[in-house]
């Protein structure tokens, strides 16, 4: 038996497959976008709280030196100075780092949103196969993949060199400075070139972002015959379906023939239609449809009718209207009370419910 061709991926993937591919761990995702983020950030709230920063370890460094003699009496180990410096390093810079990290956490959040997935942290012990890791490294992808990281290297390169180079004129003025105006000057220059690469990084992250996004679409697309499989597992088999749709049919056409023998009389076409009727006074508003039927349906209807002595009128406007306008279960409407309202007389007289 030949072998089918191998269909082409040109479907776009499914609610099902995607949530399946998350769970995998298989997302868009730009790890490059992390790292932007954080170095932006950062670099900003260094920026903005740099003078306030440097001014607390300025005072706090001359604090310990002032005090020297007093602490090493009181503490030759120095164990408690090292613990009240980390202590106010850290409620200094504490602030910059936990604002740096939480907006790198909703940057990843923002990529993939949050969900947490045990199945992508198990271990896959198919990764230690030696002849697929060779394979994959040196497939075509991961040529592609070099061939990407090598330009962006030479891309973030060329920004901090241009970043640095517009730094040139400060360094030759250095020598003349004291060590503050030096510190200040050197931060100013780290975090000003910091920024620069900082913001280079963050337009390939985004770039490269947009390239992951089309690459996981492409990579979760699905066959014609995918779609089709997975649409009989949500859904159920269409020729089962069409079957219990069919006996749904045969159910409510049962109960309807049924419902004839309960009827005041049978308007006919007289050929094509058949629309039974039923009317209590002390029940009911107006006239109700209780079957009706086209074709071999309305012989049925009229042969049930004739063996339960139900009277069959032949009208045929009224009985195109009904058909028409009333389903099963329906009430007569208005404008077709009178045309009715006139047969069931006539009904009511053969059966003489009503005296002339």
């Amino acid at each position: 038996m030949a072998e089918q061709p191998l269909q082409e991926r040109t479907e776009k993937a499914t609610v099902r497959r995607r949530e399946k591919a998350r769970e995998e761990g298989r997302v868009a995702k730009s790890v490059e976008l992390n790292s932007a983020v954080m170095v932006v950030i950062g670099g900003l709230m260094l920026w903005i709280a740099g003078s306030h920063l440097s001014g607390g370890l300025q005072q706090f460094m001359r604090q310990i030196m002032a005090n020297a003699p007093t602490i090493a009496g009181s503490d030759p180990t120095f164990a408690s100075v090292f613990t009240n410096s980390i202590g106010q390093f850290f409620g200094m810079l504490g602030p910059v780092f936990a604002l740096t990290v939480s907006v790198a956490v909703l940057a990843n959040v923002a990529q993939v949103g949050f969900k947490i997935t045990p199945k992508a942290a198990q271990p896959k012990f198919e990764k230690l196969d030696v002849i697929r890791g060779l394979k994959r490294l040196f497939s075509l992808r991961s040529l592609v993949t070099l061939i990407r990281d090598s330009i962006k290297l030479m891309i973030i390169g060329f920004i901090a060199y241009k970043a640095i180079s517009a730094e040139f004129d400060e360094f030759f003025l250095l020598p003349d400075m004291s060590v503050s105006q030096f510190a200040v000057t050197m931060v100013k220059m780290s975090l000003t070139v910091a920024l620069k690469v900082g913001a280079g990084i963050l337009v390939i992250a985004i770039l490269d972002f947009i390239y992951q996004r089309y690459e996981h679409e492409k990579s979760i697309r699905m066959t014609k015959q995918e779609v089709r499989d997975e649409l009989k597992d949500t859904e159920g088999n269409p020729q089962i379906k069409a079957r219990v749709r069919q006996i749904q049919r045969e159910m409510s056409r049962k109960r309807m023939m049924a419902d004839v023998t309960t009827a005041d009389v049978v308007i006919t076409n007289p050929v094509h239609l058949a629309v039974a009727l039923k009317y209590d006074l002390d029940l009911m508003s107006a006239p109700q449809v209780v079957a009706k039927g086209a074709r071999l349906v309305a012989e049925k209807i009229k042969e049930i009718a004739r063996e339960h002595d139900i009277p069959i009128v032949e009208d045929r406007p009224l009985a195109r209207a009904l058909y028409k306008v009333c389903e099963v279960g329906d009430v007569v409407p208005q404008k077709l009370y009178r045309a009715v309202a006139e047969i069931l007389a006539y009904v009511y007289r053969l059966k003489k419910k009503v005296t002339e």
